[in-house]
């Protein structure tokens, strides 16, 4: 098969434990975009805190995209403008919050170029030092939050939290919901998710479906990784997962993605 496309997760995919991208990677990246493939960072982290490593990985220069918020946003690296959006309107932002505080999990969502949320946690430390933006601690989150964003979190002890993804999923079906790490949960809007906006990027670009590689480790992937041509898993995969894909790589750690990229496309 001719690739015409490979799409990458980042944190525990691309990037090492140490959030940097090793020289073998960045290596077979520029290789496989010389060679005319679209290289497109898809996570769940916010914009600003994608844009960096896409400059680094020359997306830009290649005219390539990147899909953030987890499929709530495209992004032109080439003109840094949005091409696409889908955000959770206010009301279901304050159900969240409302449903966070009645389950002791904590919460944030993205505000103004900020992470928001009411409290501190361990876990909201982790998206601080992963996204790098301002936290801003505020005491009532809904007179803060008067406006659409484009996803929520909900932060807590794996075991638990993956308790409250079952619930959430059943009180909330008309929400796209799936954890990004074991202890961030992630809400998007109905009918959002990687591959969703994938696919809206491919039918633009004129690509096919068959033409796609999807690469990640954890449930927020899964839709993308079902979805492409050929989906792939680093060996580092959320373990009851592992079965979902059609080939599983080395580690995030022992350079993964240019073990696919050198397999399938170069």
């Amino acid at each position: 098969m001719n690739y015409k496309m490979i799409v990458l997760d980042m944190d525990d995919t691309l990037l090492t434990d140490d959030h940097t991208i090793s020289i073998r990677n960045k290596k077979a990246i520029k290789a496989a975009q010389e060679k005319g493939v679209y290289v497109v960072l898809a996570s769940g982290r916010p914009t600003p805190a994608m844009t960096n490593f896409a400059k680094e990985l020359e997306l830009d220069k290649y005219n390539s995209y990147i899909i953030s918020f987890n499929g709530g946003q495209i992004i032109n690296m080439t003109t840094e403008e949005c091409i696409f959006e889908q955000t959770l309107k206010v009301k279901d932002i304050h159900q969240l919050y409302d449903y966070s505080q009645a389950n002791n999990t904590a919460f944030i969502t993205y505000y103004n170029g900020a992470i928001i949320g009411t409290q501190d946690s361990e876990y909201i430390d982790v998206e601080k030092n992963l996204t790098g933006m301002p936290y801003h601690k505020v005491t009532n989150l809904k007179e803060s939050v008067t406006q659409n964003c484009v996803k929520c979190l909900l932060l807590e002890e794996p075991t638990y939290l993956k308790t409250i993804e079952t619930n959430l999923k059943k009180v909330r079906p008309d929400l796209s919901i799936a954890r990004s790490k074991p202890f961030f949960l992630e809400v998007m809007p109905q009918g959002i998710d990687k591959a969703a906006t994938l696919n809206r990027l491919i039918q633009q670009l004129g690509i096919k479906q068959e033409e796609t590689i999807a690469v990640g480790n954890a449930g927020n992937d899964l839709t993308m990784v079902e979805f492409a041509g050929l989906g792939v898993w680093v060996e580092n995969v959320t373990p009851e997962l592992r079965h979902k894909a059609d080939v599983i790589v080395a580690s995030n750690n022992n350079d993964g993605v240019a073990e696919v990229i050198e397999k399938y496309i170069l």
